[in-house]
């Protein structure tokens, strides 16, 4: 039997992702994230935001006690796992009445940005994929792992599906109800979520599609007048004339 390298409980600090503000060379091992609703690559553990980023606890101890206590809700509902993995448009309430949101960066690639009570209301999340269900219903999958049914009055006729891949819903936190639509189109204001290009915001004035849609070549405008091109699947519409959600200025200052 071929012996099995690594752990799985825990993750060496040298091979965390980059982004993460730890320690590299004073301890081996670091929190590894529990399966959930970001890939590893994208994410942060719950644990780690309370000590590292935040700075609520000095220890993973105190972390876990403060977590234990049901003082940090994710999305509106209360999180114990101090594994937990947060990523892109998570969002995060403290019991102090804090409240934060998961957003891309041009330097720190992932942040966790101030916002109002009002914008902790809702989430923006982009479709990853649709599936036709018993009754000719509609089930999308979103980036964050959740699904969501659209039901289909005449399976002949589907006005109801209205929503592609790639396209963005704003859904009602934590009611889980829809409460706006954002097309993936020219026109659109998006904001890149990977790639050499993450954190900047531009609206969409070109897609360029040759085989695969996922890796069409997408242009987009900065404020400042400038042009910079991205592949689709790094693409997050966020509005359609202004943004539905605030980010960081640094998004916004570049040439």
């Amino acid at each position: 039997m071929k012996k099995r390298s690594g752990s799985l409980r825990h993750l060496r600090r040298s091979l965390a992702p980059s982004f993460w503000p730890i320690l590299r060379k004073e301890y081996t091992w670091t929190v590894r994230p529990s399966p959930g609703p970001h890939p590893l690559h994208r994410c942060i553990p719950l644990g780690i935001v309370l000590r590292d980023v935040l700075g609520y606890a000095r220890t993973m101890r105190e972390a876990r006690r403060i977590l234990g206590e049901g003082k940090v809700k994710v999305d509106g509902r209360v999180v114990r796992d101090y594994k937990f993995p947060i990523g892109l448009m998570d969002i995060l309430e403290l019991a102090s009445g804090e409240t934060y949101r998961v957003v891309p960066h041009p330097v720190k690639f992932m942040v966790l940005h101030p916002i109002s009570r009002e914008e902790a209301t809702f989430k923006l999340l982009r479709v990853e994929g649709k599936t036709t269900v018993k009754g000719g219903h509609i089930e999308l999958h979103f980036h964050d792992g959740r699904n969501y049914l659209i039901r289909i009055a005449d399976s002949r006729n589907p006005v109801e599906d209205v929503y592609r891949t790639y396209d963005v819903v704003k859904m009602a936190i934590p009611d889980q109800e829809i409460l706006d639509h954002i097309k993936m189109d020219v026109g659109v204001t998006a904001i890149v979520i990977d790639g050499r290009n993450v954190g900047r915001v531009g609206t969409v004035t070109e897609i360029n599609q040759i085989f695969k849609r996922s890796r069409a070549i997408v242009t987009l405008k900065s404020p400042s007048g400038g042009e910079f091109r991205t592949i689709l699947d790094y693409v997050f519409p966020i509005g359609v004339e202004e943004p539905l959600i605030s980010v960081p200025e640094e998004c916004f200052k570049y040439e």
